[in-house]
């Protein structure tokens, strides 16, 4: 028996981490640079949507090419194109010149593996694990703390860096973290960390080019999402919510913090906020979550997380309010994803984690667009404060849906692990392992 090795979730955990605060540095100041260019809500908006649109497309598309190439290769893969669309923004902006149709679409080739190569990093969780000889459930909730420490690094970070040097610089520095990222997987991370090849063989039985095509694949992993009940109704309301934050965080608080606090500090600062409370409820949470009943927990913390803000920032709270409004908002986020992942992974065999996971990631994403354009639009012509007032309540009342029960009573962890939904003939257990992927609020 091998000794273990921790390397390989040491690859994963730092490469999750550059490549987040990279994120980061994006989420900082492509927004403050269209506002600088454009001065319009609407034109920032238009931008937010087309930067998540790929993601939709990448999530529901790109899983089966991720669990078809390999999970590693997949990870470096996307950290190197988004490289190279996001180092020719200011690349072209200081040469030729950028026009705002080549921004959007230098922003959608960007977007457009960031959700696989997330997934894949996911999806590498448990064998990174067990190579380790720790339980997945730790591994987790270190992956969750390494998302919450990059927003809570990067944006501060960004906000500043905004500030002192402008957005363009940032964007470079943007780049260059997604080259580290691709190096430190690439070197700590095995090639043949994959789940095994019998769990493959039992799961999909025997290999044929019919069995194996991608749109075959793809199906696979529809009909699993829509064969589950609680999986589907956690995804619709994950849909509804990241509208909801997208119109916050893709244009009212740019807007907010453009018009009212000052700029790109104030931004780095709300946004790190969010990021440092989310980082110590994930940690409290882990130390206590498994002790609270699931489905309570779930309501309150998405009541606190969600409304609270956009309350706030209508109520025209100074920055220092802002930031604990921020701050508590945050922490009580810390507990939803490491819910959302538990289920998932309760739920999803091991070798359809990418396609399963890049199906579910699409649904939940596919608002996200609409949230910033309508958010863009409604705030040029109906104001920024009345907005915000109408997407917190929203907010709240979808909110309190799993109240109602339904698929929602089945939330607690199931007695049997994850089995594929395939024909009788051929269908097997697969054991199913714990891991989780969020980015914000905007979850799963």
């Amino acid at each position: 028996m091998s000794r273990p090795s921790r390397t390989p979730l040491i690859g994963l955990l730092v490469g999750h981490t550059v490549s987040l605060t990279g994120n980061m540095l994006t989420i900082i100041a492509l927004p403050l640079y269209v506002l600088a260019e454009t001065g319009s809500p609407a034109a920032t908006g238009l931008t937010a949507a087309v930067a998540t649109a790929p993601i939709v497309l990448g999530g529901a598309l790109g899983g089966v090419l991720v669990d078809r190439i390999g999970y590693r290769r997949a990870s470096v893969l996307a950290d190197l194109v988004s490289c190279l669309t996001v180092a020719a923004i200011p690349l072209l902006h200081a040469t030729v010149g950028l026009p705002f149709w080549a921004l959007l679409a230098l922003v959608f080739l960007s977007g457009l593996l960031d959700t696989p190569g997330q997934t894949a990093r996911v999806a590498l969780l448990p064998e990174a694990a067990t190579a380790a000889g720790l339980p997945t459930e730790r591994a987790i909730g270190w992956f969750e703390a390494t998302e919450r420490g990059a927003r809570l690094i990067g944006a501060p970070v960004a906000g500043l860096l905004v500030a002192t040097l402008g957005a363009l610089p940032v964007l470079v520095l943007d780049a260059a973290t997604f080259v580290l990222s691709a190096v430190v997987v690439a070197v700590l991370v095995p090639a043949n960390l994959q789940p095994g090849a019998d769990e493959a063989a039992t799961v999909d039985g025997p290999a044929t080019s019919h069995d194996t095509g991608y749109w075959r694949q793809f199906a696979a992993g529809v009909r699993f999402l829509l064969a589950e009940p609680l999986l589907r109704v956690l995804v619709l309301l994950v849909l509804v919510t990241n509208f909801f934050d997208a119109t916050k965080s893709n244009v009212l608080l740019p807007v907010v913090a453009h018009r009212d606090l000052g700029g790109a500090a104030a931004l780095g600062l709300l946004v790190g906020a969010m990021g440092g409370g989310a980082l110590a409820g994930s940690l409290v949470f882990s130390a206590v979550g498994h002790r609270l009943p699931r489905r309570a927990t779930f309501v309150v913390a998405f009541a606190v997380a969600g409304p609270p803000p956009f309350w706030a920032m209508a109520a025209g709270l100074p920055l220092p309010v802002l930031l604990v409004v921020f701050a508590s908002a945050g922490f009580a986020a810390g507990a939803i994803n490491p819910m959302i992942g538990a289920i998932k992974l309760e739920r999803v065999p091991a070798r359809m984690r990418a396609r399963v996971y890049g199906v579910i990631g699409a649904v939940a994403w596919a608002a996200i667009p609409l949230g910033a354009l309508a958010a863009g639009f409604a705030s040029e012509h109906a104001g920024t404060t009345a907005t915000l007032v109408a997407a917190g309540a929203g907010y709240l009342l979808v909110v309190l849906t799993p109240l109602l029960g339904g698929p929602w009573r089945t939330m607690n962890r199931p007695p049997n692990p994850p089995q594929e939904t395939v024909p009788k003939a051929r269908q097997a257990p697969v054991p199913g392992q714990p891991s989780d992927r969020d980015t914000r609020i905007i979850t799963v």
